[in-house]
């Protein structure tokens, strides 16, 4: 496949659709794009009590979809009026990063049961559970969906690996394979190692953020070799979740209740990091999903003991892409 980005068809598209699409070897398929602020929209959404918050994704309509660590349910909100309910029940187990693919269906990492699962948002029934790993320890913790595949970061494995799941022509799971990380990335033995993924704005490689040691790698999808992207001497320590838009780069860093907000080169070989948004309301933050010029962030609350009554919610920030 050629490496082109079809700029003014596609320029004029994201203008009318607020999608993201890139051109490339590996295509991003679901990331809409930064546009006016819906500024009636409410910018705190409480989510039921008890409900343990981590993964966050939007899709083409004004929906976040929320999942939970207790027991894998998936919440879904009306950014226009904040009201939800859940859409699909868990299978026991947690549900971490989600993405919504270009069909609307939700890819969710399934953490330390070491799945991956598709859940059709309109019935909330799971429409297939993978098996990705088989070892333990393991955590499958993000996904980012690309035109022909899915991949998942594992926080947890000894080895560092990726999970690259080939997607069927109805973008459903084919097959899966492990790609075995190599080069620049060196799991630590404590703390989550890779979390975040997202692609390079060229489209021809992969983006991951290794939390306990505060780097950022790009990784060869054909090789599995990584580099460490030079960002100028920063740390992300803490990153969790990624989002992409353009060559602008949001990377939450959960327990400092930041977002840093990076300018990448065209191949993702080097950033710089331009600024960081913060808000009061943040209590450990831990991914990014956005809509309408906002920037939506489930409120995790790590520091605070989970109890069946303890309090979550959703906050919503304006998006800052032109810092710098």
């Amino acid at each position: 496949m050629r490496d082109l980005i079809f700029r003014e068809g596609v320029i004029a598209m994201m203008r009318r659709t607020g999608a993201v699409v890139v051109a490339g070897m590996l295509v991003l398929v679901t990331a809409p794009a930064a546009g006016a602020e819906h500024r009636g929209f409410p910018t705190e959404i409480q989510l039921p009590d008890g409900w343990r918050p981590e993964g966050i994704a939007t899709g083409s309509g004004p929906y976040a979809y929320v999942g939970s660590l207790a027991d894998g349910d998936i919440w879904r909100a009306d950014l226009r009026t904040g009201k939800g309910s859940v859409i699909s029940q868990g299978p026991g187990t947690p549900t971490v990063g989600i993405k919504v693919d270009r069909r609307g269906r939700i890819f969710a990492a399934g953490g330390p049961a070491g799945t991956a699962r598709v859940v059709d948002p309109r019935t909330g029934a799971i429409i297939s559970n993978t098996r990705l790993s088989t070892g333990t320890p393991t955590f499958i913790n993000d996904v980012i969906v690309t035109k022909n595949t899915a991949w998942f970061t594992d926080s947890a494995t000894p080895e560092p690996a990726l999970y690259k799941v080939g997607l069927g022509r109805d973008g459903l799971p084919r097959s899966v394979t492990r790609l075995p990380l190599t080069g620049d990335l060196v799991f630590n033995p404590t703390g989550a190692n890779a979390n975040g993924i997202a692609t390079t704005p060229d489209g021809r490689a992969l983006l991951v953020v290794q939390s306990n040691a505060g780097k950022l790698f790009r990784v060869d999808p054909g090789t599995g070799v990584t580099t460490t992207v030079d960002i100028g001497g920063e740390s992300l320590v803490n990153g969790d979740g990624m989002l992409r838009q353009g060559r602008t780069l949001y990377v939450v860093q959960n327990r400092l209740n930041v977002i840093a907000v990076l300018k990448l080169s065209r191949d993702g070989t080097s950033a710089r990091v331009v600024g960081r948004i913060t808000d009061p309301r943040f209590d450990v933050p831990t991914t990014v999903a956005p809509f309408g010029g906002r920037l939506y962030l489930p409120n995790a609350r790590f520091t605070t003991t989970p109890t069946p009554t303890t309090s979550y919610n959703v906050i919503g920030v304006k998006a800052r892409g032109d810092l710098g």
